[in-house]
């Protein structure tokens, strides 16, 4: 399993340079693919949402890797011109970024044709809990679980830290303009 999470994020686990943190991360991701109906190879061809209809091209790991380049940039611009006076744990951030939507590995199951549909798991407890669950089974700190948890609609009810909105405005300028975008 080591070898199927390192094909789908080797590189953006390198950026996390906190070793115990970096293989945490991997750990988490193993246990979901472990309980998941999806395979490594799914993810790279399930559509990366099932609010945008049955014809989208982009895959669960283009918008998750997308996510997580976007959120490195943005902290990495954060910190380096706001003099300190904000600022964003990039190893915090790459995790949670890498974490956010492992739930999803629950929450979809795949029909008689071998489409993602969202499975009565998913029904239940979206992503955002399912992850944390997860997340805390293997360990995660409290700093990236909190990421997970609110970087979904979920977390509008509550106090973001820094690095929770990067990933949530990532996650979510990847996503809005396929569902609710202005066509003009």
């Amino acid at each position: 399993m080591r070898a199927k999470v390192n094909q789908l994020w080797g590189e953006e686990l390198a950026w996390i340079k906190d070793s115990e943190l970096r293989e945490k991360t991997t750990k988490v991701w193993e246990l979901a693919l472990e309980r998941s109906v999806l395979s490594a190879d799914n993810l790279n061809e399930i559509p990366f949402t099932l609010l945008c209809g049955p014809d989208l091209k982009v895959t669960f790991m283009d918008h998750k890797r997308s996510v997580v380049h976007i959120a490195k940039d943005a902290g990495e611009k954060i910190n380096s011109m706001y003099h300190g006076e904000l600022t964003a744990d990039m190893d915090v951030l790459i995790s949670g970024a890498i974490l956010c939507d492992v739930g999803k590995l629950l929450e979809y199951v795949l029909d008689d044709n071998g489409k993602a549909i969202q499975g009565t798991y998913g029904k239940y407890l979206r992503h955002p809990f399912s992850g944390v669950s997860i997340a805390e089974e293997c360990g995660i700190p409290a700093d990236v679980c909190h990421i997970i948890a609110t970087h979904a609609g979920e977390g509008d009810m509550v106090k973001r830290t820094t690095e929770a909105y990067i990933v949530h405005h990532a996650d979510f300028m990847t996503f809005l303009p396929f569902k609710d975008r202005l066509k003009i």
